[in-house]
């Protein structure tokens, strides 16, 4: 019997880069109603072919069902389900914190020991850029929150697996 534990779950998903993929993949996920946390495309290494991340809450049998659904899209080569212990995740978050003269070293040195750097500088806020897992993100957040912030954008995931193993995709 399948588990009905709702967890995180990254697919990553080699396509074909046609017109209308991410349409037909997003359109997936509503059309079963998943829940969706994010998908993020990019090219890749090979001509013509994109990664597609996708950050997914589901419980065991909805995953498997999902990378069934993906597998069935023609444009997509591959897909696989990345998992904790052996994957590299992040995400990146640009934040613009209020500033002055009197609280700017400490945000400058708050953002240092999230490894995060100030991209911008203006006389009353710093925008800081950081990466990361959505662990240390939040972190990093809390950390700024008392110094007033002012605006946040963050992207979703992107993954690659540990070590020597890649994910070629199959012949076109």
């Amino acid at each position: 019997m399948a588990s009905t534990d709702i967890t995180r779950h990254i697919l990553s998903v080699l396509v074909q880069d046609v017109d209308g993929i991410i349409s037909r993949v997003s359109g997936m996920f509503t059309r079963r109603a998943f829940n969706l946390v994010s998908l993020v495309s990019a090219k890749t290494e090979t001509d013509g072919i994109n990664r597609i991340t996708v950050v997914v809450d589901a419980d065991e049998l909805n995953i498997e069902q999902i990378t069934k659904q993906l597998n069935k899209l023609i444009p997509v080569l591959k897909v696989v389900r990345l998992d904790d212990e052996t994957t590299i995740a992040r995400a990146i978050m640009l934040v613009k914190v209020s500033a002055d003269s009197t609280n700017r070293p400490q945000i400058v040195d708050a953002a240092s020991i999230f490894r995060a750097r100030v991209v911008d500088v203006a006389p009353d806020s710093v925008v800081i850029e950081a990466t990361g897992t959505p662990g240390k993100l939040r972190a990093l957040l809390d950390v700024m929150e008392p110094f007033g912030i002012r605006e946040l954008i963050q992207s979703g995931q992107i993954a690659l697996n540990r070590g020597p193993k890649t994910m070629a995709p199959a012949k076109i």
